[in-house]
């Protein structure tokens, strides 16, 4: 039996184990449009694991942003045009954003040099064209040059900026809203223990992880964003 994440590895080694009877359980894998499972109730073929739930974690971010900045009507959306999992999000936020009222401001970059481009293009005095900026499920908002661009930039304007807890170089996000690895895999060793009493990898469902809330006390005082008793009461970790 294969354990393996992230999505990437999940799609290889499937490739790689197609034909067989070798049971794979994925975590922090994404399944939307990646063509992994056939269904989340019937995955097939030798694999089955924890999914993901990127859709479900964008849509929570800009939950979790609204209660910190109720105000906030057009929220920027950095992320790599050439990262796929971003699409699922963005299918899932589009019509919820229209639902609830909010303007998405979308900044697709291919390139973190496309992405200072942008921030540079809306660095001017007073409206910047946006109330907040949050980070998908993707790579721009965790990797230290991207995330430093957006929270400098963040910060010189005084908009909140959280999606994906970060903290680099003395700056940090407000909030994240993600997984617990831990969790992750106690999830995965439940399924792999089913697979272990018998029972066929490819009939046993795909379950989907949880989301937790981290928010950055500290800087929300800093930087003068308050967080709501009911959203502190929501939080998994608060860093004071």
């Amino acid at each position: 039996m294969f354990f393996c994440f992230p999505t990437e590895a999940s799609l290889e080694l499937k490739e790689a184990t197609k034909g067989t009877d070798i049971p794979v359980v994925f975590g922090v894998t994404n399944i939307e449009d990646t063509d992994l499972v056939k269904s989340v109730r019937e995955p097939g073929g030798n694999i089955t694991g924890v999914r993901y739930p990127g859709p479900d974690l964008a849509i929570k971010r800009i939950d979790v942003m609204r209660q910190i900045a109720p105000d906030a009507k057009r929220i920027c959306l950095p992320y790599s045009s050439d990262y796929p999992v971003c699409y699922p999000q963005l299918e899932a936020l589009r019509p919820y954003a229209k639902e609830i009222g909010i303007t998405l401001v979308e900044a697709p970059a291919k390139t973190p040099e496309e992405l200072t481009k942008f921030f540079q293009e809306h660095d001017v005095e007073g409206d910047v064209g946006f109330d907040a900026i949050v980070s998908i499920a993707e790579l721009y908002g965790v990797m230290p040059e991207t995330f430093l661009t957006m929270v400098k930039f963040a910060n010189k304007h005084n908009i909140p900026f959280g999606g994906a807890y970060m903290e680099y170089e003395g700056h940090a996000s407000l909030f994240g809203v993600n997984i617990d690895p831990a969790v992750t895999g106690r999830k995965a060793a439940a399924l792999a223990d089913k697979i272990f009493k018998g029972e066929k990898v490819g009939t046993i469902p795909v379950v989907s992880d949880e989301s937790f809330i981290q928010l950055n006390y500290r800087e929300a005082q800093k930087r003068g964003f308050n967080f709501p008793d009911e959203l502190l009461s929501q939080a998994t970790q608060i860093i004071k």
